[in-house]
């Protein structure tokens, strides 16, 4: 045997040794690429669906989960968790100077319901509320949504004043928008939830509209500072005013309690006296004329004529008044002149 038969033959076991620790690299790899397939991760604002053979089987929530591999099942990750945007009559582009909004006029021109035109931009907020429906029920979920939008924008605002879409209807505008297309939603379950809607500008389609329409907005809101500012001052001027009245009110029931009390008074004296009246009447009689010349003539002394009809006795009247008064002198058959002081 030759030299290269020795050589060849020594040779041989290093191929095997090769090509078996080749197979075993082959195997280890395909191992990894097996064990590999068989795990994957969601993110905490996704969840994902996991389908087997094509068919959904499960949906996961985040964190690390086991699949079977070599395309047996198949998992497709969806933001749940994430508001998403629709932009509608405008378009956010990155400038130099950040984001600019360019405007889309097909979008955003619609007539009112009073055959105005007006240009109105509408930022859509929305939300992957069922990602099964989302992947499955419709082919392209979004897209859906954004015409479901636009046609309920164009109704709501074709039947709405320009006035109102333009200054102080914007709210209601809002709100019927996002009634109905959360109508339209359950219907065509195509698991999207709608969480706003909002009108990001509107104006009229030249400038001397739009300046008319601003000095609307301008008389408006200056009204609405004139009536505060009145509401105000009658705030600050009514609590006095009610203060008044009351103390009016209160002064007045006073001076009614009062006359009811004086009138009672009154009523009482006069029962009293006459009481005493009906007692003795000739001298209750005397008394009081005797009180009423004094209230009448004060600058008048009075005498009492004690002589019969003469004038030898006259008495004077001063010192029998506070008597008189009280009932006590005796006056039967007498007469009273008077003369004047002075």
């Amino acid at each position: 045997m030759n030299k290269d038969f020795f050589d060849k033959t020594k040779k041989m076991p290093d191929i095997k040794r090769i090509l078996r620790w080749v197979v075993v690299g082959v195997a280890v790899a395909l191992v990894i690429a097996i064990f590999s397939t068989c795990w994957y991760t969601v993110d905490e604002k996704q969840r994902a669906v996991v389908t087997t053979f094509g068919k959904v089987t499960d949906t996961t929530e985040a964190g690390m989960h086991f699949k079977l591999p070599f395309g047996i099942q198949k998992v497709y990750p969806v933001d749940v968790n994430v508001y998403q945007k629709i932009e509608i009559g405008y378009t956010s582009e990155p400038s130099a100077d950040g984001m600019v909004d360019l405007t889309v006029e097909e979008e955003s021109r619609m007539i009112t319901g009073d055959y105005n035109i007006v240009n109105v931009d509408f930022f859509v907020q929305y939300k992957i509320s069922d990602p099964v429906k989302y992947l499955y029920n419709s082919q392209n979920a979004d897209l859906i949504l954004k015409n479901l939008v636009q046609s309920q924008i164009r109704s709501v605002v074709g039947s709405t004043d320009v006035d109102s879409v333009l200054t102080d209807g914007k709210t209601e505008i809002q709100m019927q928008i996002k009634d109905l297309v959360a109508g339209e939603l359950e219907e065509y379950d195509i698991g999207l939830i709608l969480t706003d809607i909002s009108i990001q500008d509107s104006e009229p389609p030249t400038e001397m509209v739009t300046a008319a329409f601003k000095a609307v907005e301008t008389a408006k809101q200056t009204a609405e500072r004139v009536i505060n500012e009145a509401q105000a001052y009658q705030n600050s001027k009514l609590p006095a005013a009610q203060a008044e009245a009351d103390a009016l009110l209160q002064n007045a029931e006073y001076l009614k309690q009062n006359r009811i009390n004086e009138a009672k008074e009154a009523v009482a004296m006069f029962n009293a006296m006459y009481a005493e009246y009906a007692n003795n009447p000739e001298i209750t009689r005397t008394r009081m004329y005797y009180e009423m010349i004094t209230e009448a003539l004060p600058g008048v002394k009075l005498y009492i004529d004690a002589s019969g009809g003469g004038v030898d006795k006259l008495l004077p009247l001063e010192s029998f008044v506070s008597d008189a008064t009280k009932g006590t002198i005796n006056t039967s058959n007498t007469t009273v002149t008077g003369k004047e002081n002075g």
